[in-house]
């Protein structure tokens, strides 16, 4: 069994459901402290935190991941226990293979050979995990971030390890996010009997042109490489369950999914402009997760476009999909970032599994990156 391998399996027997560490990070601390790593343990409330440095001054690159995962569900539909990794017909299943524990595996290895190989090395490389990705993300990389920030550390580049890849390892490099910004919208109105509704006000009819005009919005058209904002209305309902009765009070969630044409705050006034013109008599509670970031062209993305095609053959799709990641607590600090791993396939499922080929080619991966970046090597004419 390779290294990589060994240590992603170790790592899942740990079930680190947010926010449990489990023990995940003083794992990898000790093996990079073998390296000469400077450790340091970053604990806010119940979340744990792992900031592990090597070497001195610019560039800083900055390897960006999570030890934490969410439930396994059903422990019924699983084949095999979600906690004790097992290979099956050329996969490693358990939960967090993919998402993100076989990333986090391969940036060790990784790290392991590049100082080994380069103990002098220019600039800084650094690793920053956290328990608290999946959940809440408040005591997680947001905190650590504000750490770092108080301290004047520098970041130049981060490479995220998130499940980005489509159908084959390097296939898709993730440039950007969209910011998230969600809503919890209450509706009054007057509760009364059906067979007199001059004597009620039924917040569902009020709410319903609000809402189909918010729905049917066109935000924008979309920003560089990324896609039109978007808006999802998750969840309606009044809490009533007699048809004879009109409630008084509707309760309805929506999220925005953002590019940078817009702010938090210019959205939430755009659409509290459309209740206002509808004249609901409304209470309204935001949530705001991450910001919109996008990784410009530059040298970050020309390496990483290079090395990528250098491993799946053709250029990767340059995309800013998907959900939201912790990189969106380190570009505001002045980074630049990308997010780079396997494929996402499994991720969350039941019987959440990686390509032992993907897991083994992680670590070169990774390791060509950091070399790239920090040693400034050119590619070779074989692609080595």
């Amino acid at each position: 069994m390779s290294d990589v391998v060994a240590l992603t399996c170790a790592l899942i027997s740990r079930p680190s459901i947010t926010p449990e560490d489990a023990g995940c990070q003083a794992l990898i601390a000790e093996r990079l402290a073998r390296c000469g790593f400077a450790i340091e343990h970053l604990r806010f409330n119940n979340v744990d935190n792992l900031w592990a440095s090597h070497g001195s001054g610019e560039p800083v690159l900055l390897l960006l991941g999570h030890t934490d995962v969410v439930p396994p569900g059903n422990l019924d539909a699983w084949q095999s226990a979600p906690f004790t990794p097992e290979i099956r017909d050329g996969l490693l299943y358990g939960r967090g293979a993919a998402d993100m524990k076989g990333s986090v595996a391969a940036f060790v290895v990784a790290l392991e050979q590049f100082v080994t190989a380069h103990p002098e090395h220019p600039g800084t490389i650094a690793l920053l995990l956290t328990s608290d990705e999946e959940g809440a993300a408040l005591h997680g990389v947001r905190q650590v971030a504000e750490v770092l920030r108080a301290r004047g550390q520098r970041i130049d580049w981060c490479i995220t390890g998130e499940p980005s890849s489509k159908q084959r390892l390097g296939d898709l490099l993730r440039v950007g996010r969209r910011g998230s910004l969600s809503a919890r919208l209450i509706i009054q109105g007057v509760q009364g009997h059906v067979a007199y509704p001059e004597l009620a006000r039924n917040p569902i009819h009020a709410a319903l042109p609000a809402l189909a005009e918010l729905a049917g919005k066109q935000w924008d058209r979309g920003f560089d490489s990324f896609p039109p904002t978007s808006l999802q209305i998750t969840d309606t309902h009044a809490g009533n369950h007699a048809n004879n009765v009109i409630p008084g009070q509707m309760e309805v969630l929506f999220n925005l999914r953002y590019n940078p044409n817009w702010n938090a705050a210019a959205l939430q006034a755009a659409c509290e402009a459309i209740f206002k013109h509808h004249q609901l008599d409304y209470q309204i509670h935001w949530h705001h997760s991450g910001a919109p970031f996008h990784t410009p062209e530059g040298v970050l993305r020309q390496t990483a476009r290079q090395v990528l095609t250098e491993f799946s053959g053709t250029p990767p799709e340059e995309s800013t999909g998907g959900g939201t990641s912790d990189a969106r607590f380190i570009a505001p600090l002045g980074a630049e970032c990308i997010e780079i791993g396997p494929v996402n396939a499994s991720i969350h499922q039941v019987d959440e599994h990686i390509r032992l080929t993907d897991l083994e080619a992680l670590p070169a991966l990774y390791l060509r990156l950091i070399e790239r970046l920090l040693l400034a090597l050119p590619a070779t004419p074989d692609g080595g």
